[in-house]
């Protein structure tokens, strides 16, 4: 396996500036979610760090669940549009106030499809979380209601998100650089 500083293009964010910000959404949700019925779902697996880290700064109870969604076939760097759930929630969301977590939004298929499907379930309220909004990659339009971080259309890897199912493990988001990357056998 390649050490990834071989083809680490540039550190996008780095890890205290993605903690400063996570902890500022956290106390942000906090403040809008009071009283409520605060129900988050995870979009696996590129989200679960930023679940982890995301809940523990939401100073009021909440339930979490998990859908695994993909509209990127094996080894691709964009979006098919064609969306795949692979797992779908296990709790009921009728009448919850959910907010879907996210690690990014690019094309905005995936987002687009999983609101569509949720609202379905009839939530009191559904709003989407994104770490990171690649928006001039946009297609197709979806509500972003907590934005941790707007970033170019360049593909990115770490904290979550993953360079050919690796690298996730990292503490920062950083950017590849295509000619030095050799993808795995």
């Amino acid at each position: 396996m390649q050490d990834y500083q071989v083809f680490l293009e540039e550190v996008l964010i780095p890890a205290e500036e993605l903690q400063n910000r996570i902890a500022q959404l956290g106390k942000e949700i906090s403040e809008d979610y009071q009283e409520k019925n605060l129900h988050l779902i995870c979009i696996l697996r590129g989200g679960v760090l930023f679940l982890a880290d995301l809940m523990r700064h939401i100073d009021l109870p909440h339930t979490i669940d998990f859908m695994a969604v993909s509209s990127y076939g094996s080894g691709a760097r964009q979006s098919t549009g064609q969306v795949r759930i692979a797992l779908d929630l296990k709790e009921d969301i009728h009448d919850r106030d959910v907010l879907l977590v996210e690690d990014i939004v690019d094309s905005g298929y995936t987002v687009a499809s999983v609101l569509e499907m949720l609202a379905t379930r009839h939530p009191r309220s559904l709003k989407v979380c994104t770490l990171l909004d690649k928006a001039e990659r946009r297609e197709i339009e979806v509500p972003i209601h907590y934005r941790g971080f707007t970033i170019p259309n360049k593909f990115v890897f770490g904290y979550g998100l993953d360079l050919d199912e690796y690298y996730r493990n990292l503490s920062f988001i950083g950017t590849v650089n295509p000619k030095k990357y050799q993808p795995p056998e």
